[in-house]
């Protein structure tokens, strides 16, 4: 039996032996095959699990806590996945080496290139926290919630302030014009307007601090936090920002809570120095429809390292950094129905 494990490190594979498996036999080969120790180990099929950064948090995934429970009565069958935290760092076994005359394998220039271009996750955001004016937050998930229903996506660019210690203010929200449908969404910016929203924002003593978009009823199923070619948009914005550190990217979308209701969700993130650099040397595949990409994928146009693998799809949760949201009352108020 196969078992997908997704960490921090990415989406690996273990194999098992007994169709019938206990959690702790699972822990037990993650230990023997990803060499992660069973007692740093955390389980769950949650994969909010992933965005947890405490070990409070950490400690509330508790689905996989039992050893002994079946994998099988937890929902868990070959190709599943199961989603892991671990505290510390990984040992993993370095690449093998295959001599080939005096002077070792042949490489290419291509090889050698792949071979310096290693991808790495960025842990911390160089964006302090994030704080939405309860208002301007509210009247931009009501409309994605009430009236397009979370069916087709919506975006809209943030102003507000940022602080000396990288605390950003969102004070107020600007949909430019757009076409939003289920899977994709075209901004269909007008630089004119955008220029009198520019002076409107510095008249009030902010700027453009970040990007803020909805994902659809249909993705609540999905196995990925951002999509590819949602990444790839965030990268763009926040390639062209680049003047601002701070940049962040929030998503709005929908999620089951424990009762079986629905709520609206907001979470930031920014993208890691790392994938912004990488796309502005144009690493990254654009054309995915026509490739068929996994939309949880980023396709790089050359082999790049993960680890100790030379790859070309990338999990995108690699190049997410998580920022803290908080909320506050802003200045600003309107009466616009």
């Amino acid at each position: 039996m196969m078992i997908r494990i997704r960490s921090r490190d990415g989406l690996e594979r273990v194999l098992i032996e007994n169709t019938q498996a206990t959690v702790g036999e699972l822990k037990l080969s993650i230990g023997d095959q990803l060499r992660v120790p069973v007692h740093a180990q955390v389980l769950s099929t949650n994969q909010n699990l992933l965005l947890a950064k405490s070990p409070s948090e950490i400690s509330r995934f508790t689905d996989m806590a039992d050893p002994s429970a079946g994998l099988s009565f937890l929902g868990i069958s070959h190709g599943s996945i199961v989603f892991l935290a671990y505290e510390g760092e990984r040992t993993v076994s370095g690449p093998a080496f295959h001599p080939s005359g005096s002077f070792g394998r042949k490489m290419t220039i291509d090889d050698m290139i792949a071979k310096q271009v290693r991808i790495t996750r960025q842990e911390n955001p160089h964006c302090e926290l994030v704080s939405f004016d309860r208002d301007a937050a509210n009247a931009f998930q009501l409309y994605v919630n009430e009236t397009l229903a979370f069916a087709v996506k919506r975006g809209g660019f943030m102003y507000g302030t940022v602080s000396e210690v990288g605390k950003v203010e969102v004070d107020f929200i600007y949909e430019p014009p757009q076409q939003g449908a289920q899977d994709d969404l075209l901004l269909l910016r007008d630089p004119d307007e955008e220029k009198h929203v520019e002076a409107i924002a510095l008249g009030l003593g902010m700027r453009k601090v970040g990007y803020i978009f909805s994902q659809t009823i249909s993705q609540d199923k999905k196995d990925y936090t951002m999509s590819n070619s949602e990444l790839l948009q965030a990268l763009e914005l926040q390639a062209e920002a680049a003047d601002l550190k701070e940049w962040v990217t929030a998503v709005v979308k929908l999620i089951v809570n424990e009762d079986g209701g629905i709520d609206v969700h907001f979470e930031a993130f920014q993208m890691s120095d790392m994938s912004v650099r990488l796309f502005k040397e144009g690493l990254f595949e654009t054309d995915l429809k026509s490739k068929n990409v996994d939309p949880k994928l980023s396709r790089m146009t050359k082999d790049v390292m993960v680890g100790v693998k030379d790859t070309r799809d990338i999990d995108n949760d690699f190049f997410l950094v998580v920022v803290k949201i908080a909320d506050h009352q802003g200045p600003l108020s309107t009466a616009f129905p």
